[in-house]
């Protein structure tokens, strides 16, 4: 019988999603589960994204270009715009979403056996889009403590081999809620500049920024114009996970041209996804403005109930809508085992994402997990009193100094 491939077996399980059989056998038994383990947000998709697609009269559903509709690639340069950004239509390349951008980035960029350094934890697929590009993730770990703050240049300086071709980040980030400023950005043009490697970013929650706080993308650095690359998506901005539609975007040409063939051999992303995606550039501000504040409620509810746990430690977060939570226990991966096989408060139980997944380095993320603040307040107070009461019963439970101990070293 031949074998399966290597690649294949290198491939990790998502961390999001593995645990969904025991969410559905919960389900079975009657248990209402609260998804916190998932961006999949509550908020309704913009009337005008799904009308456009219902409206669309098309007789022959044709392909689109493998760059993308034209007319949807320049709509695009108008709200880059509004973010201070000038692009030109042929900087941008439409992707079946954001996650195809990476795949193109990693593959037009990389090649097999180079490395790029991502700061941890990061995005769990990030992992699985290097494994198919044959791209080793080179881990540089920011920390709990400080509220998974960038690392210093030295910790990426220290990392930097004759393989390394690139640091990668996500701002907002995915799955800490992280919001880099301009200045930590400005240290990593330092290093990109210093040793001549792309800086790629992954900017799809950009629209989610809280306290005031602004959003920094790479392309606001100057100097870098040619190493900066930007893979974005419309699944969160706009409440449309299910459209599966992104962009790759950079000022270097050479890239978006090699970048171009991997698009030919997949031919074209969806017609119908980019019909409501152009037609969702026209929703309003009010939009944002309604979905930001409903979702910095939910920040704070959820920050305040899991800090008032004993033992838990939450970050506050500034921006995106994830968690990373540092709780009192043995084994993340056994805990959000356990919560939706062998317990339940009030007929319900909570899904949670192990935060092991989101650690390249062996060993980190033990006891943590991330969550995703992503339904209402009524369900949210709901899912935290229940982690609570949990917390309480589970076996695996740490003393909160062996904690402290164990987090310090």
């Amino acid at each position: 019988m031949p074998s399966v491939s290597s690649r294949g077996l290198a491939m990790p399980a998502s961390p999001i999603r593995k645990l969904v059989p025991f969410a559905e056998a919960a389900k079975k038994k009657g248990i209402k589960v609260y998804h916190l383990n998932i961006g999949q947000p509550d908020i309704e998709t913009p009337a005008q994204m799904l009308d456009a697609i219902r409206k669309a009269d098309i007789k022959v559903l044709e392909y689109s270009h493998s760059a993308g509709n034209e007319s949807y690639r320049k709509k695009l340069t108008g709200y880059y715009a509004k973010y201070n950004i000038s692009l030109k239509t042929e900087d941008i390349m439409v992707t079946t979403g954001g996650s195809e951008a990476i795949r193109f980035a990693f593959s037009a960029c990389l090649n097999p056996g180079d490395e790029v350094i991502i700061p941890e934890p990061f995005y769990a697929n990030y992992n699985g889009f290097a494994v198919e590009a044959g791209v080793k993730v080179v881990p540089v770990t920011s920390h709990i403590e400080n509220g998974f703050a960038l690392p210093p240049a030295s910790a990426f300086e220290s990392l930097i081999t004759p393989k390394t071709k690139a640091i990668m980040i996500c701002n907002p980030g995915n799955p800490t809620g992280k919001l880099y400023s301009i200045e930590e950005l400005e240290a990593l043009k330092e290093i990109v500049l210093k040793h001549d490697l792309y800086l790629m970013s992954d900017e799809v929650y950009k629209e989610f920024c809280y306290d005031g706080k602004s959003f920094a993308s790479v392309f606001h650095l100057e100097g870098i114009e040619q190493q900066a690359i930007v893979m974005d998506s419309i699944s969160k901005r706009y409440s449309a996970c299910g459209a599966r539609i992104g962009c790759l975007i950079s000022k270097n040409q050479e890239v978006m041209q090699v970048a171009l063939k991997f698009a030919q051999a997949r031919l074209s992303p969806p017609t119908f996804e980019q019909i409501g995606a152009e037609a969702a550039l026209d929703t309003p501000d009010s939009y944002f403005d309604t979905v930001s504040k409903e979702y910095t409620e939910r920040r704070d509810l959820v920050v305040k109930a899991l800090n008032q746990i004993p033992g838990v430690l939450c970050p506050n977060p500034g921006g995106a809508f994830y968690a990373v939570v540092r709780l009192p226990i043995d084994d993340s991966d056994t805990f959000c085992q356990w919560i939706l096989e062998s317990f339940s408060h009030n007929g319900a139980t909570v899904m949670l994402a192990p935060a092991t997944g989101f650690y390249a380095t062996p060993g980190l993320g033990k006891n943590e997990v991330r969550l995703a603040y992503v339904l209402c307040k009524e369900d949210l107070n709901a899912a935290m009193l229940c982690l609570e009461e949990a917390l309480k019963v589970y076996p695996g439970k740490v003393a909160i100094t062996d904690t402290a101990k164990t987090t310090a070293l």
